[in-house]
């Protein structure tokens, strides 16, 4: 191997390290252990105390005990009102070591439950990921649209959707063809893309990855490296509700690099350190 193969592969070492030291985060993805859905009934959550109900734009949750539940260190009493917002990152509760973290998506409400002592945690034994490569790291270009548009995709659980802010689109080759994705974010504040590909169920996982891209150059410039295509938390967990890749997005060619679906053994196989 060259010293700039060499010196790539520790690059790209380093940020997949980087990776694999923010899913164990103790209260992270792979920490999730339930997503219960809630309706205008009061029900319990499975994992944390109090009981739940949604109320039209809200949650409301009720404890029976002093401290049950608390919110930025302060503990809840009685019925508190929650307003989580649509597609964002959920309002968290602690429950002792637990999180109870409230969120909307599509309009529905849902308590995801996060344990330090979930079994994913306990197992992780790393991401499984395709040998860096510096083929598949190549020079692309942005072509922002006159005003960003908005693209609907749907979800890996039935029924749900997801909007996201376009910017654009990407513009790369690839063994000699020309291939575009829509870019999502700002040119400002950075870029990414959700794809899939001809390893997509096959060894990578079949929703979507994701890309991030960063900023442009002021010509448009820049570099699209498929060595760090990344899963989404639905690879690691089904107590997720990640988006789908948009349909211009899917990518006839087989993308041999990044991450790998980690709930195929086979798949490890394939890069070990």
């Amino acid at each position: 191997m060259t010293a700039v193969g060499t010196d790539f592969e520790r690059h790209w070492q380093a940020w997949h390290d980087q990776r694999e030291t923010r899913l164990r985060d103790p209260l992270g993805v792979l920490s999730w252990i339930g997503l219960h859905w809630l309706d205008t009934d009061e029900q319990p959550v499975p994992g944390v105390p109090g009981r739940w109900r949604a109320d039209g734009d809200t949650v409301v949750v009720t404890v029976d005990r002093l401290g049950e539940l608390a919110r930025d260190g302060r503990p809840l009493a009685d019925s508190t009102v929650l307003r989580p917002a649509e597609g964002a990152p959920g309002l968290e509760l602690t429950a002792g070591t637990r999180i109870a973290e409230v969120v909307r998506r599509t309009g529905k409400f849902a308590v995801r439950v996060h344990d330090p002592a979930a079994p994913a945690l306990a197992h992780f034994a790393g991401i499984p990921a395709y040998r860096p490569d510096p083929r598949w790291a190549v020079l692309g270009f942005f072509e922002p649209y006159e005003r960003s548009r908005t693209i609907t995709t749907a979800a890996v659980l039935d029924g749900l959707e997801h909007r996201h802010a376009a910017a654009g689109t990407v513009v790369f080759r690839l063994d000699g063809a020309e291939y575009r994705l829509i870019a999502f974010g700002r040119p400002e504040t950075g870029l990414s893309v959700l794809f899939t590909d001809a390893t997509s169920g096959v060894t990578t996982y079949p929703a979507a990855r994701r890309l991030e891209l960063g900023t442009p150059a002021v010509d448009g410039g820049l570099t699209v490296d498929f060595n760090r295509a990344l899963n989404l938390p639905c690879a690691f967990t089904d107590h997720a509700t990640c988006p789908l890749a948009p349909a211009e997005n899917r990518l006839p060619v087989a993308i041999e690099a990044g991450e790998q679906n980690p709930r195929t053994r086979a798949a490890r196989t394939e890069y070990s350190r």
